[in-house]
C-alpha cells in the first residue's frame, strides 16, 4: 500500500508530536517536509527529521508528494493554512482549537468540503481508553438520567511561558487563555459526554499574569437535556494539578483523573467494569508543563484515525463540526463574563 505523505506548516512545541506520531505509523505515513515562517526553526526541524524544509509554506502545499498538511502554527493563523492547505487538495488535521472565530470556522469546514478534502481537529484525549469507556457508557445509558458533569483544569503556565512568545496569551493569535488553550480538551470531553449547552454563566479574570486574556475562569453551564455541569480554567493555580472530568447521573457516576479512571461506580454492574482500572498513562500530563510531560502516543491515536479516514473515505472522530462546538461554548463563556448575562447557545 502507498503511503499517505505529510507535511508539518509550524515548528513549535507541538510540532515534534506530530512528527515522532507520523514516523511511528511508517507503515501507513511518511513525514516529507515542514515549513516554517522562522527560517532557523525549519532548517533545524528539517535537518532532525531528516526532511525537506521551507520558510514559505506554499512551497510545502506545492509539493505532490504531500497528501496531508498538520497544522500546529499560533491558533489565530490556522483558518488561513486550512484553508490554502484544502485550496491545494490537501487533506487537513489542525490542532486544537481548529480556529479562535466562528465565522473563519465555518469558513475552513466549507472550504474542506468544497475541495473534497478531510478536516480534523487534534482532540486526542478523546481516543483514550477511560474517555472511550465514559463516552461508551453513556451512549449505554448506564448513568441513567445525566444529572452534573464538571471539568476542572487547574494548570500552572510561568511567566516566561507567556513571553516565550510574542502571540501567547494575546486576544488575536491566543483567542483566550486558560479557556482556548489549556482547558478546551475539557470543554470538548464535557460536551461529547452531556450533549449540547443550552446556556452558560460565567465569570473571568486575569488575576496574577501580565496577559490580555484571562488566567482564571469559572462557568456555570445548562445541557439541553436539563442537567447541570461547571467548568473550572486557570493558569494561575501554581504548581497546578491534574485535569479531572465527572460525569455523574441517577444510577452511575465516573471520575478521570487526566487519562486515568479513579471511580467508575454503576448500579448495575457489568463485566466491563473490570476493565476500568485498567486506564491511564496513554499520553501525559501537560498541567505544570505545556508539553514537557506529554508523549506522541494521543497524537498518533489521531494521526492513526486520519489515515484510516481517508483511506476509507469516513469522517475522522473529529471534524470541523465537531470540533466547532467547544470553541463555540468557550466564547459563549467569554461573552457572559463580558456582559455580567447568561447567554444562550447556539450564539
Amino acid at each position: 500500500m502507498n503511503k499517505l505523505g505529510f507535511g508539518i506548516v509550524g515548528c513549535g512545541a507541538i510540532a515534534p508530536l506530530h512528527a515522532e506520531a507520523i514516523k511511528s505509523l511508517s507503515d501507513t505515513a511518511l513525514l516529507v517536509a515542514v515549513s516554517s515562517n522562522i527560517k532557523e526553526e525549519a532548517k533545524a526541524f528539517g535537518e532532525k527529521y531528516g526532511i525537506d524544509w521551507y520558510e514559505d509554506y506554499h512551497d510545502l502545499l506545492s509539493r505532490n508528494d504531500i497528501d496531508v498538511v498538520c497544522v500546529c502554527t499560533p491558533s489565530g493563523t490556522h483558518a488561513e493554512i486550512a484553508m490554502e492547505a484544502a485550496r491545494f487538495g490537501k487533506h487537513v488535521l489542525v490542532e486544537k482549537p481548529l480556529d479562535i472565530n466562528l465565522e473563519r470556522i465555518d469558513s475552513i469546514i466549507r472550504t474542506c468540503e468544497k475541495a473534497g478534502v478531510k478536516l480534523g481537529v487534534v482532540f486526542q484525549l478523546r481516543f483514550t481508553k477511560a474517555f472511550q469507556m465514559t463516552y461508551q457508557a453513556v451512549r449505554n445509558g448506564r448513568f441513567g438520567r445525566l444529572v452534573l458533569g464538571e471539568a476542572r483544569v487547574k494548570t500552572y503556565r510561568s511567566r516566561d511561558y507567556y513571553k516565550s512568545s510574542d502571540w501567547k496569551g494575546t486576544w488575536a493569535m491566543d483567542g483566550g487563555g486558560a479557556l482556548m488553550n489549556q482547558s478546551i480538551h475539557a470543554v470538548d470531553l464535557l460536551q461529547w459526554m452531556m450533549g449540547p449547552v443550552k446556556s452558560v454563566y460565567a465569570y473571568t479574570d486575569t488575576l496574577v499574569h501580565e496577559i490580555e486574556v484571562e488566567d482564571t475562569a469559572v462557568a456555570v453551564l445548562r445541557f439541553a437535556n436539563g442537567a447541570l455541569g461547571t467548568l473550572v480554567g486557570s493558569t494561575a493555580t501554581f504548581p497546578g494539578l491534574p485535569k479531572y472530568l465527572e460525569i455523574h447521573g441517577s444510577t452511575g457516576g465516573v471520575v478521570v483523573e487526566e487519562d486515568t479512571i479513579k471511580k467508575w461506580n454503576f448500579s448495575e454492574k457489568r463485566e466491563e467494569d473490570k476493565l476500568a482500572g485498567q486506564t491511564g498513562g496513554e499520553i501525559g500530563s501537560a498541567y505544570s508543563d505545556p508539553v514537557k510531560g506529554l508523549s506522541f502516543a494521543g497524537h498518533k491515536l489521531v494521526i492513526k484515525d486520519m489515515i484510516e479516514a481517508i483511506l476509507d473515505n469516513r469522517e475522522p472522530l473529529v471534524n470541523g463540526w465537531e470540533a466547532r462546538k467547544s470553541v463555540e461554548i468557550i466564547l459563549a463563556v467569554y461573552k457572559s463574563a463580558r456582559s455580567g448575562k447568561e447567554i444562550n447557545l447556539p450564539l
